[in-house]
């Protein structure tokens, strides 16, 4: 019965598509993407937010603003809070501009008010199809490249050197004892790209999950066998699941409806509110022209078949969010790799 109302609701024969593949999909892009949950918190938490309620409206407005995308435009995109917005919020309007939090928040609910309001007619729609095939490609491969160089910062592979970057350098790491820690975590992260790349040369189904799931695996083994030695000084830490402070589940109440429109009509807040705005405007844009180039659902003309949904469920994505208590909720570029995993439809007909 599950099976026939999710075959009904999101047309999966019709999509070329079954319930397996699809929960393939689904499960590697959760994978792709559940660093946001540490991630988020820790950036919002340094305005003063409590980092548990944080946690939580993350979790929640993700899942709502998946939820949003799936009923209002069926596509296999996933919501959650901008990397790039938090970072605004947290170190330029709150940090550097002066503003509290709860200001801010206000001014990404007031956003996605408006983002609401221009979704339901053709104005942010009208936008997305003024850009031409070229762009849209080009976008694709920046938005490739800039995930890619992100990995590779993550993982270490490459570092701040003196001509901007620089590989990291092994043979001093093991002078230093680095080796076993951040040197170790390189080592694991090219494994794991090259196992990556042969499960995706043989053409299985969820090759970058089984890739992440074997890096895992083998990074627990090291680290169990002291081969990897956690380092938080060094931002590498445990690979194995912590419980030691219990499972509880945080309350969101701190954040919740924790608006402060006390500054809404001076100038300094419209600003930044717009500022908001377009980031998220092109941000979103560029985000589903990326993705859906690379799921191959643009038309014949280069357009997003629906795209008035998707841009509808991010709006009402960032309002949730704001409600709840975090920053600007935006489609997420790690939704491309559950597109090649297989939650993929070609609309080029």
């Amino acid at each position: 019965m599950l099976k026939r109302a999710l075959e009904t609701t999101f047309r999966l024969r019709e999509n070329k598509t079954s319930v397996r593949l699809e929960l393939m999909a689904g499960l590697t892009t959760f994978m792709t993407i559940a660093y946001i949950l540490a991630v988020n918190p820790s950036v919002l938490s340094t305005t003063g937010m409590d980092a548990g309620a944080v946690f939580m409206a993350t979790a929640l407005a993700a899942c709502l603003g998946t939820v949003f995308m799936a009923v209002l435009a069926n596509y296999p995109f996933a919501l959650a809070p901008g990397m790039g917005l938090n970072v605004f919020f947290a170190y330029t309007v709150v940090g550097q501009m002066g503003y509290s939090w709860r200001v801010a928040l206000a001014a990404v609910f007031i956003e996605g008010i408006i983002f609401i309001l221009l979704s339901l007619t053709k104005v942010r729609e009208a936008i997305f199809n003024c850009i031409p095939p070229a762009l849209k490609y080009g976008v694709t491969s920046g938005i490739g490249l800039f995930i890619a160089f992100i990995g590779l910062q993550n993982a270490k592979i490459v570092i701040d050197g003196p001509c901007l970057v620089a590989l990291y350098p092994f043979k001093s790491a093991l002078a230093s004892g680095e080796f076993y820690s951040t040197g170790i975590g390189a080592l694991l992260a090219v494994i794991g790209i090259l196992m990556t790349a042969v499960f995706t040369a043989k053409n299985y189904s969820g090759a970058i999950l089984y890739g992440i799931v074997f890096t895992w695996m083998l990074g627990i083994f090291c680290e169990i066998t002291g081969i990897y030695v956690p380092n938080p000084a060094l931002g590498m830490h445990s690979v194995l699941p912590d419980f030691s402070l219990g499972m509880g589940i945080p309350s969101v109440a701190p954040t919740f409806l924790q608006f402060d429109f006390s500054a809404v009509m001076s100038f300094n807040f419209i600003a930044v509110m717009l500022s908001f705005m377009f980031v998220d405007l092109f941000d979103t844009i560029g985000t589903l022209i990326g993705v859906a180039s690379k799921a191959k659902m643009l038309d014949k003309d280069g357009k997003l078949p629906r795209v008035r949904g998707a841009l509808l469920a991010d709006a009402m994505a960032t309002t949730c969010g704001a409600v709840l208590g975090t920053s600007t909720v935006t489609t997420t570029v790690e939704s491309s790799a559950g597109v090649t995993a297989g939650g993929v439809q070609d609309l080029r007909r």
